[in-house]
């Protein structure tokens, strides 16, 4: 029965680069699958494309595509990717011009059709949000992006490409597509999909798989976290599957592992819906049959889901923080004392401000003082507003908002962060926090500030009907 390898290089965006190359280096595999994607990544994507249409990819595409390619090219292994995020155009036509510096050459292909920006648009008054069920009119959209399936990679395995880069894919899709290549599976065998998919789910994560994020000091001991080896499988063609990582790697992988990671993100097991399939986990069964191996057998599937699911980011506020250290005998007083300065400050602010409606703020001591909400007001009919602040300690309560009784340290860091409707608002929290240097209390030290726009991200259904998957070689 034929078999195919598959390795999973990458589990998010900001993944170690290492276990990837060792992979293409060492591990025998028909495919390399990177899945760099989180719901914001591609968001925070769009953002830069904007500023500039040659970006919107990877970040660390460079750093991450660079040393991989002679490893694949070497040992003829198919190279598939969302890295390409909101722009893969642009990301393929990189890696072209990295491989030619390089001295090596590929067929490089960009799977595009996941952006409906345009459709979204000029629909959100009639599409409905999946968590709130609020209108899409309501928000400030930067972008829209649909999960789409394996159908546009599999078109350019088709076409002969070595390189896939896309978009918003379904992660466990980057998977299944190299399997539905090579087995000639049909499109609508739903059990064959649906182990394929299950396959691609336990990979998709990478190191998690094998003992990273599984990891636990007292109850769930990982040996070596530091040389963490990424996951691989050998797939047959009737979507049965083994996994293994590298000898003298670190990590486990074992049935623990793997059921953990079968579980992660799943709402319905009788239901794990993806472009491609509803994958159905109830007849799945694990056996470890070697140290680091372990077995995949049953699962199963049911027709695909008739709408796709697109994340919709949006310009969500603006966040502004600040932090300062205070260390030795009475650190935790000082700090405490320093949050109370901050909230007088803003109360004080209030007063000064209130008869222009700057800002209001209502104090809700929870924690000895330290978790405030600042209360909304209208200037000139636009609303300004600074809500959610929140005054923590980091060391003391800022996880646990002073549920939990610790002694206290000799060392300890103030954090003040909220939201903010603009920049300029957003700026007075940390400029609040580097004046507390000179005006008091005693030995803070080490002040940070930092303002951002943070993306939000809200669902949508869309019909499938309108997504065209589209396959250019670059």
């Amino acid at each position: 029965m034929k078999t195919i390898r598959i390795g999973s290089g990458a589990g998010f965006s900001g993944d170690r680069i290492e276990p990837a190359v060792l992979l293409a280096e060492k591990a025998d595999l028909n495919y390399l699958v990177l899945e760099c994607l989180a719901e914001r990544t591609i968001a925070l994507a769009q953002k830069r494309k904007l500023a500039n249409p040659d970006l919107g990819y990877d970040p660390l595409l460079e750093k991450r595509i660079r040393p991989l390619l002679p490893h694949i090219k070497k040992n003829k292994v198919r190279l598939i990717s969302n890295i390409g995020a909101a722009n893969p155009l642009a990301a393929a036509k990189k890696i072209k011009e990295i491989s030619i510096e390089l001295g090596l050459e590929f067929k490089i292909a960009a799977v595009l059709g996941d952006d409906v920006l345009e459709f979204v648009e000029l629909n959100k008054s009639s599409l409905q949000t999946l968590e709130t069920g609020k209108s899409l009119a309501k928000y400030d959209i930067l972008s829209a992006n649909a999960y789409i399936g394996a159908e546009g990679i599999v078109e350019a395995l088709h076409q002969g490409a070595d390189i896939i880069i896309t978009g918003r894919v379904a992660d466990p899709s980057l998977f299944l597509a190299p399997m539905l290549f090579e087995f000639n599976w049909e499109s609508t065998d739903w059990e064959k999909l649906g182990r394929g998919t299950i396959v691609g789910h336990l990979l998709e994560c990478a190191g998690q798989l094998t003992g990273g994020y599984f990891a636990d000091l007292r109850h769930k001991k990982i040996e070596d976290l530091a040389n963490l080896g990424f996951p691989f499988a050998d797939v047959s063609e009737d979507g049965l599957a083994t996994f293994s990582k590298l000898p003298k790697t670190g990590g486990l992988l074992n049935l623990k592992t793997a059921k953990e990671q079968l579980l992660y993100e799943v709402v319905n097991p009788h239901a794990y819906l993806t472009p491609d399939v509803s994958a159905d986990f109830m007849s799945v069964q694990l056996k470890e049959i070697e140290p680091n191996q372990v077995q995949l057998f049953a699962g199963g599937g049911n027709e695909k889901p008739k709408t796709l699911k697109v994340s919709v980011g949006y310009r969500a506020f603006f966040q502004g923080e600040g932090e300062i250290s205070y260390g030795g005998s009475d650190a935790v007083e000082r700090a405490k004392l320093a949050g109370e300065i901050i909230l007088q400050r803003f109360k004080s602010e209030q007063s000064e401000q209130s008869e222009q409606g700057f800002f209001q703020i209502n104090a809700n001591n929870k924690s000895e003082g330290l978790e405030l909400q600042i209360a909304l007001s209208e200037t000139g009919g636009k609303k300004d507003q600074i809500w959610d602040l929140r005054i923590e300690l980091i060391g003391v309560d800022s996880l646990f908002q002073g549920s939990l009784q610790n002694s206290k340290p000799t060392e300890v860091r103030l954090r003040v962060v909220g939201k903010a409707t603009t920049a300029e608002l957003a700026n007075l929290i940390g400029e609040e926090v580097d004046a507390l240097y000179t005006n008091g209390p005693a030995g803070g030290g080490g002040v940070r500030k930092n303002t951002i726009e943070q993306i939000g991200i809200v669902s949508v259904l869309f019909p499938r009907e309108l997504i065209e998957q589209t396959v250019i070689f670059v």
